[in-house]
């Protein structure tokens, strides 16, 4: 069921306004309304020592309710730092055009409270680098990968730099991921008006090269000029040479299978492709 919402998640991280910018792009393409999620780490209990010692009762009490306070304070200075964070997200996307932008604060898991709320949205934006990460080139987002397993919904991975696409490369092996993702781009208004190729990375046999004749047609059907692509070698390194060298802006990738490309997509081989790869990537279940 088509929602006519895009869930953007952001931290406070250096990819949060990169975050905003892609978020509000895909709205200003599809008309849809920007929910904007914080999720706040579930409080956990007091970190309190017992500094009383043998200090008299009177005393004690007195410095546990200095304790509580101190926890209260704690606790709603969070609160504002989120709604602070919420409120700049905002202010980006409604800066980039006539977005109507709505945000949310939770407390708890970020990938439960996803879960539960991904049948309102039609697509999750999230960074390839949280908040405890930096810019560390060899960390991703801690709950990355655990967002592309439980969801079902597309997942756009924002990498730091904001560039408007216009160049879309297509991993393509003929399985279902793969021929969703080109049905998805065929419909879909995000992708209206850029320039897409379908890559096979592999050795070519009759049977790849219909499968890419038929999703190129696919393409074509839907409004698109599409090339196709056969190249030898592993998908990743493939993937990652085009996207860095022939001027790619965005990556469509199938995210779950036993085949090659979407094999990807499970384990380490993952977490090296979305490192390596300078652009944002759509994940495709």
């Amino acid at each position: 069921m088509t929602t006519n919402t895009l869930i953007a998640l952001v931290d406070g991280s250096a990819y949060s306004e990169s975050v905003c910018h892609h978020a509000a792009w895909i709205a200003g393409k599809t008309g849809f309304t920007v929910k904007v999620y914080h999720v706040m780490g579930r409080r956990g209990a007091p970190d309190r020592q017992d500094l009383s010692g043998a200090i008299r009762l009177g005393a004690r009490s007195r410095l546990l309710e200095q304790l509580s306070e101190l926890d209260a304070e704690r606790a709603k200075l969070t609160h504002d730092h989120g709604r602070a964070i919420l409120e700049d997200a905002k202010a980006i996307i409604e800066g980039d055009g006539d977005i109507t932008v709505q945000t949310r604060l939770r407390q708890g898991d970020l990938v439960e409270t996803i879960t539960a709320k991904e049948d309102t949205g039609d697509m999750i934006v999230i960074g390839k680098r949280g908040e405890a990460a930096g810019v560390a080139m060899d960390h991703l987002g801690s709950n990355l990968e655990r967002i592309v397993r439980a969801s079902h919904r597309p997942v756009f991975v924002a990498n730091r730099a904001f560039r408007i696409p216009e160049r879309v490369l297509v991993a393509f092996d003929g399985g279902a991921s793969s021929l969703k993702a080109v049905d998805y781009i065929a419909r879909s208004p995000i992708f209206a008006g850029l320039q897409v190729t379908l890559v096979f990375a592999g050795k070519a046999t009759a049977e790849t090269d219909k499968a890419l004749t038929d999703a190129a047609a696919t393409l074509r059907a839907g409004g698109f000029a599409a090339d196709t692509r056969t190249t030898p070698g592993e998908p990743e390194k493939v993937l990652s040479e085009m996207t860095a060298n022939d001027g790619y802006d965005l990556l469509v990738m199938g995210a779950y299978g036993h085949s090659r490309v979407r094999s990807l997509f499970i384990g380490s081989t993952t977490t090296e492709m979305l490192r390596s790869c300078k652009v944002p990537v759509v994940l495709m279940r």
